[in-house]
């Protein structure tokens, strides 16, 4: 009996001095972001709390404005018809022969085209459509310095050439330019080399006298 009460009274002193000191100052409950970072799934917590907070804002702010889609080829098309202004690239060049693939804007047969960023001025004559937006044309001069990949513009019509009194005794080439060292034609009006015949109503019975401009010096 004597030992059990002994043992009783040595309980509650060691209860007495482990006995926690109660502190005056208010006592700090922590916050909800502390606790979710003591949590074993604190972080992912966090980081799910601060992606839902982005998400919302980018909900509210408007959307960039969408690029418009590049167009294929190039060049601005004026007629559909005829593909005026259309851009091509060469694909294959066989001495005179130069065959040129358009994205869009096929050109006729007879139309004229020009090579681009060439030293001189060269034009081809579209002679046969190959499939797959593609034409055979002929050059009208050497092919030097031609390669695949470079720009062809389509004229949309046949090759011009100028005509009026100004070009009576004068000297021209295929294209239309002067090619005697006269200078320039002083005309602005010109035709195609391809044209359809005139009809009967046009056309004179009566002989007449054909003003070509040649001279002729029988010495």
């Amino acid at each position: 009996m004597a030992s059990r009460r002994l043992l009783s009274s040595l309980l509650r002193s060691t209860s007495r001095r482990s006995a926690p000191l109660i502190s005056s100052a208010p006592k700090v409950s922590p916050s909800p972001s502390a606790a979710r970072r003591a949590s074993p799934y604190g972080y992912l917590l966090t980081r799910a709390a601060e992606y839902a907070t982005s998400a919302a804002a980018g909900a509210t702010s408007p959307a960039p404005p969408a690029k418009p889609e590049p167009k294929k080829g190039g060049g601005k098309i004026v007629d559909e018809y005829t593909g005026e202004g259309a851009i091509g690239q060469i694909c294959q060049v066989i001495g005179a022969v130069v065959d040129v693939r358009f994205e869009e804007g096929l050109p006729p047969i007879l139309t004229a085209l020009e090579v681009l960023d060439h030293s001189n001025r060269l034009v081809l004559e579209v002679a046969q459509h190959l499939g797959e937006n593609a034409v055979r044309t002929i050059a009208m001069d050497g092919t030097e310095g031609v390669v695949r990949g470079q720009r062809v513009l389509n004229t949309g019509s046949p090759i011009k050439v100028p005509v009026g009194r100004s070009t009576l005794g004068r000297i021209m080439n295929v294209i239309g330019e002067a090619i005697d060292e006269r200078g320039d034609f002083k005309t602005d009006h010109s035709l195609p080399i391809h044209r359809e015949a005139p009809s009967f109503v046009e056309q004179a019975t009566e002989q007449q006298i054909l003003v070509t401009g040649i001279k002729v010096f029988d010495m």
